[in-house]
């Protein structure tokens, strides 16, 4: 079983100040964008980790990596009587740069929830895997969810976001990778060293103009509100990336950040045709290890359910590349064999509708739009 999962950048990543269990409460808008890991799980005598392609030396081949943890904690999520058939080989083939602020070890983590899922026949519904995914990582509930939405608490509580247009975004990945708690640890060390010169930092806030922006649909409106209160802690800690944001504002980026923690920068282009030209003059900087050209996966479908005479469920019309479909709600970017959708609320949908090309959906319907209903039913 074979699922594919996106790397994300955050638009805004507002930090509060640290709480007693050493997080700290956050606001961020995360925005899956379209660099993908892809990870296999199958049946094994014992479970096993091997990993190939971009920084495939980085990763942990251990029971620390977190793909295997996310299968490791499925396994006891859906009940010990599997009579030990929960070991997995899980192999990882990697587009996603390590410790690059994309969250590429939470997709994978997403990734092998979804396929072991799958491959055991577990029956997990999309919200049980994010109870499991929470405990996992942060990060990893918005891989399950995927699209574009607003995490809150330590990330992991998500609303799903209206988005609408394309974004087509230059990353360019730094030398070496930034620790996580590092640069958590930097930002409260700087905040401290500000005490008296600045207010302290409160509860964080949703930035509601860039929640527009993104509604907008107009590039041009959503760079200039791009924010990472994590930023200058990356900053401090790898000066370099100074020198390669301001190289993107000076090749015409619309807007230029720091994508979570770091080390990748995040630069907004007009469309396409600049994303190449403004990855060409990045590369040619010299300010970064390598560059790509990613879209925001603010949608892929629309979904519409129609009744038959009968008033049931009798159709799902798909249309994977409708001008204005919705932002997605559930996105595990899996190869899916089926995906049935109970969209009259326990009035099952026909399980031959065949979804192989459509890994993420939205509702056109509100009344459909509850998660819960959607269901992935194995071949």
């Amino acid at each position: 079983m074979t699922a594919r999962v996106p790397a994300k950048v955050n638009l805004q990543l507002a930090v509060g100040p640290p709480r007693a269990d050493g997080y700290h409460d956050l606001v961020t808008v995360f925005h899956a964008v379209s660099l993908f890991d892809e990870v296999t799980v199958r049946p094994a005598e014992r479970t096993k980790v091997v990993v190939t392609g971009a920084d495939a030396g980085s990763v942990p081949a251990g029971r620390t990596n977190l793909a295997a943890r996310a299968a490791v904690a499925l396994a006891k999520a859906a009940g010990t009587g599997r009579r030990g058939k929960s070991a997995v080989l899980i192999e990882i083939r990697k587009r996603i740069p390590v410790a690059a602020g994309l969250a590429g070890g939470s997709a994978d983590a997403a990734a092998a929830l979804v396929a072991c899922n799958e491959l055991w026949g577990a029956g997990a519904s999309p919200r049980e895997l994010r109870a499991v995914a929470a405990d996992i990582g942060s990060d990893v509930p918005f891989a399950l969810l995927g699209g574009t939405a607003v995490g809150q608490g330590r990330g992991e509580q998500l609303t799903p976001a209206l988005v609408t247009g394309v974004y087509h975004w230059v990353l360019a990945f730094g030398v070496g990778g930034l620790s996580t708690p590092e640069v958590y640890a930097a930002c409260d060390r700087l905040r401290a060293a500000r005490a008296g010169q600045a207010d302290p930092p409160g509860p964080p806030q949703l930035d509601t103009a860039l929640m527009a922006a993104l509604r907008s649909g107009e590039p041009a409106v959503l760079g200039p509100l791009l924010s990472n209160d994590l930023q200058p802690a990356a900053v401090s800690l790898l000066p370099r990336l100074r020198q390669a944001l301001a190289a993107g504002r000076e090749h015409g980026a619309l807007g230029a950040i720091v994508s979570g923690s770091g080390p990748t920068c995040a630069f907004l282009a007009r469309d396409g045709a600049h994303a190449r030209d403004l990855a060409v003059a990045l590369a040619g900087a010299g300010v970064c290890r390598t560059v790509a050209t990613v879209t925001g996966l603010t949608y892929i479908a629309n979904v519409q359910c129609r009744r038959d005479a009968a008033g049931r469920a009798a159709l799902l019309e798909v249309n994977p590349r409708a001008p204005g479909a919705l932002p997605l709600t559930m996105a595990s970017g899996v190869n899916m064999p089926r995906l049935a959708l109970d969209a009259l609320r326990g009035l099952p949908v026909p399980d031959h509708v065949d979804f192989r090309e459509v890994a993420m959906v939205r509702f056109l319907d509100e009344r459909f739009m509850d998660l819960s209903e959607v269901q992935k039913v194995a071949a």
